[in-house]
């Protein structure tokens, strides 16, 4: 491996956290990551909201659960050794009521058996020794939850590469993929880049940049945009680290929480509305072809007809800063609309199956020649270094036997 040509195709954390394993592991590749925008990070890793996941929801032996409680080690240590700004300020889940105490023991249960270390059940009076203006009955004290800079840690990441020599190529939207005897070529507008493995882990066009390389697309990247309010200066005494709602199972996300920001300033969110575009950060946003893609894949539909309520509360809290606010005061009862100022967004690349349901954990296809990353949601920016650890240990045999 230490002479092969390895094209990684996705200049987000993922796909830079993958070139920065493989370098480590074979420090003669030659490794060339391709990404389609100016900078790296441009999509999930810089939109998001910058937690450091410790792995508490994911079910216990699941790719996602391993590679969170590996990963947020493995980044704590990156941006410690890298001065990246973070911090390790702990988290409270709430519940609300008993049927959400009941639920947030079984939450309790899962996280010990996923490894985490420290998890405390506090009451309401102990609770609210952390956070005094927090609602509920019951809290789960998450201790080891942080906060990061995630394109900070892209930046690092950036550097090390060209320190060991690969190449991170900005403006390079890859338009073909053939393969060329054992090999690949990648037509990008950037020029041609010839490869002995490809990688491929493009996020929100993870499912098209596969299928350039001759994959089926059974699963297809639904788009739900995640919009966030900040609180105002004044307000934002009433959060001081963390604070989430116990999930709902009759749901697929987590819900929309309170989360310090590294830089300063206190975010809520975000919501998950269904975009009519993969980049389409804001409600106006449209594009043609990614909506076409969704409305004729049976998936979609499936997945409407599962969770009809869901899809269109989402669509009304969108355009309802009450309704958003009121969804907040679960968890901070004082919190009011007019403390929310609009804030950024995101835009999560979940992928879908057939049969409607989101593909919960992280999905990596090998392949003799190549290895695609078709599902990466959260906890990947956290998980990204064990992801790309993981994907290394993957085609390891067959750099091994290329030798």
């Amino acid at each position: 491996m230490n002479s092969k040509r390895v094209v990684i195709i996705g200049g987000g954390i993922v796909g830079l956290a993958t070139a920065y394993r493989l370098t480590e592991r074979f420090p003669g590749a030659r490794v060339c990551v391709l990404e389609k925008e100016a900078g790296v990070g441009r999509h999930q890793t810089g939109h998001n909201s910058g937690v450091l996941h410790c792995g508490l929801y994911y079910k216990p032996g699941s790719v996602k659960a391993r590679l969170a409680v590996t990963g947020i080690r493995q980044m704590v240590e990156f941006c410690q050794e890298n001065a990246v700004p973070h911090e390790i300020c702990g988290k409270l889940v709430v519940a609300v009521d008993e049927a959400e105490a009941a639920r947030l023991r079984a939450l309790h249960e899962r996280g010990i058996a996923n490894g985490l270390e420290g998890l405390r059940w506090m009451t309401g009076e102990e609770m609210r020794e952390i956070e005094p203006h927090v609602g509920g009955i019951a809290a789960l004290r998450v201790p080891q939850e942080g906060i990061v800079d995630y394109p900070k840690v892209c930046d690092a990441l950036v550097a090390r590469l060209t320190e060991r020599g690969a190449r991170v190529v900005t403006g390079a939207r890859v338009e073909a993929v053939r393969q060329e005897g054992a090999g690949w070529m990648a037509t990008t507008t950037a020029g041609e880049f010839e490869a002995d493995f490809l990688i491929t882990c493009a996020g929100l066009q993870s499912d098209r940049v596969a299928a350039l390389a001759g994959e089926r697309r059974d699963m297809r990247i639904l788009p739900f945009r995640g919009e966030y309010y900040k609180i105002r200066p004044d307000r934002q005494h009433l959060v001081r680290h963390l604070i989430y709602p116990v999930p709902d199972p009759r749901f697929p996300f987590l819900g929309v929480h309170f989360t310090r920001l590294i830089h300063g300033g206190i975010e809520a969110g975000p919501n998950a509305v269904l975009a009519f575009a993969r980049e389409g950060y804001r409600k106006t946003d449209f594009n043609a072809r990614d909506l076409f893609d969704a409305l004729t894949y049976g998936g979609f539909w499936r997945f409407m007809r599962r969770y009809p309520s869901m899809c269109w509360y989402e669509l009304r809290r969108s355009f309802s800063r009450e309704l958003f606010c009121r969804s907040l005061q679960r968890l901070v009862p004082e919190i009011q609309p007019g403390d929310l100022a609009t804030g950024g967004s995101g835009v999560r690349a979940q992928a879908i199956a057939p049969e409607g349901e989101l593909v919960q954990d992280f999905r990596l296809i090998a392949r003799p020649n190549a290895l695609h990353v078709l599902n990466a949601p959260s906890p990947a920016a956290t998980a990204s270094l064990a992801i790309g650890a993981e994907i290394v240990e993957m085609i390891a045999g067959y750099c091994a036997d290329k030798n």
